[in-house]
């Protein structure tokens, strides 16, 4: 079991921005995906909620709100703002996306940076990382010495499953080369848009602690895990852009089964972790903001970890899978709508593609105002 290590540092900002929010049946006309049984026929909002279990998604069908950078610079000014700081008070800014505008260089990092305007002695982490890319964030924050750090996260569904024209793309909808082909179409169904911004400021003083573990070389007592649970392999060296199938094999794949078991047990780990460290914690903490991989693995968990009623909002069905987003997101409509207040404890317990886990609490200290964003992010649902 991964141990738990001193997390010095309180939350003291946040800001999210989410897409249009529209029904299932709504995105499945826009989609269009053929149905595999029925010739002729389209995968529909009914199909979409017996398999996939979400009613809603957020959706930038306009390709406006998304698009560019000008959205997660505005939502990371505004994070700064709660947190009543300035952009040069920065010492620290790390990114985690799975869909960054630009694939190499980590040119996104560099490009927010500057477009916040972050000093250029902060060097950008990006980190193209997946669902637990705020565990590895504060995996990796725990072990720094600043005092301000930006811990932007952000997933942007729709550019990757749309062209310009707002047709779909025929990567996800036309391709037999990918190793999951068959069920390609369900990750821009689950998949949604938003983007977060948090910041981090550090306090020797603060109870906080984290927790990571990738798993590969064990997985609690079963032998290490793995299989990447999403899976990309084209763009690089094993299947560079040119080469035939590459860009059929440029596209996120579900490993349904792996991801399931994954998730079960990645969250029962983490859950024990915690109580080891804090055996109380599910009683102490304001709200447990768990990983919205799915309704059905979010309620079971939920259900599985015995924890109360209210404790644990959840927005999959609503939105969608947010990716690393989705916490975020959670505890930013948490505060808007005064659910969680500063002197309370927060936890966050994600685990994503990689694989990789991890899990943290902190106390929240917000000195500024957290403002609402549009289109408004709908009040969570409780996860029991």
């Amino acid at each position: 079991m991964a141990s738990t290590r001193p997390f010095p540092y309180v939350i003291s900002g946040i800001h999210a921005q989410i897409g249009d929010v529209m029904t299932v049946e709504e995105w499945a006309e826009l989609a269009r995906i053929p149905h595999r049984h029925l010739p002729g026929k389209y995968v529909s909002g009914v199909d979409i909620k017996r398999i996939l279990g979400v009613h809603g998604k957020s959706w930038d069908a306009g390709r406006q709100r998304f698009a560019e950078m000008g959205t997660i610079v505005e939502v990371a000014r505004k994070a700064l703002a709660s947190a009543h700081l300035e952009p040069e008070d920065v010492e620290h800014i790390i990114v985690s996306t799975c869909s960054p505008h630009q694939i190499m260089l980590d040119q996104d990092g560099f490009t927010l940076a500057r477009d916040i305007g972050i000093p250029d002695s902060v060097a950008p982490l990006q980190m193209g990382a997946g669902c637990a890319g705020l565990g590895r964030a504060a995996a990796l924050l725990a072990h720094m010495s600043v005092e301000n750090a930006l811990v932007l996260c952000y997933n942007l569904g729709s550019p990757w499953a749309i062209d310009t024209d707002g047709n779909p793309l025929s990567t996800y909808i036309d391709n037999s080369h990918h190793p999951f082909a068959n069920t390609l179409w369900c990750s821009g169904a689950l998949f949604s848009d938003a983007c977060t911004a948090m910041v981090f400021k550090r306090d020797h003083d603060s109870p906080g602690f984290f927790l990571y573990s990738r798993d590969s070389h064990s997985f609690g007592e079963e032998p290490g895990f793995h299989d990447p649970l999403i899976h990309y392999p084209g763009g690089g060296i094993d299947h560079p852009p040119g080469r035939p199938g590459s860009a059929e094999l440029s596209a996120f794949g579900l490993n349904g089964k792996a991801l399931a078991r994954y998730y079960a047990g990645g969250m029962m780990l983490n859950h024990r972790a915690l109580s080891t460290a804090m055996p109380d914690y599910v009683e102490t903490v304001r709200r447990i903001y768990t990983h919205q991989a799915g309704p059905a693995l979010v309620e079971d968990f939920a259900q599985l970890a015995g924890l109360p009623p209210g404790k644990a909002p959840t927005n999959v069905r609503q939105l969608g899978n947010l990716v690393s987003a989705a916490t975020p997101t959670l505890f930013y409509a948490d505060c808007l709508n005064k659910e969680i207040a500063n002197g309370d404890l927060a936890c966050f317990s994600v685990v994503g593609a990689g694989p990789e886990r991890g899990a943290f609490i902190a106390p929240v200290s917000i000195p500024g105002e957290v403002t609402a964003s549009q289109p408004a992010v709908p009040r969570p649902l409780d996860a029991r």
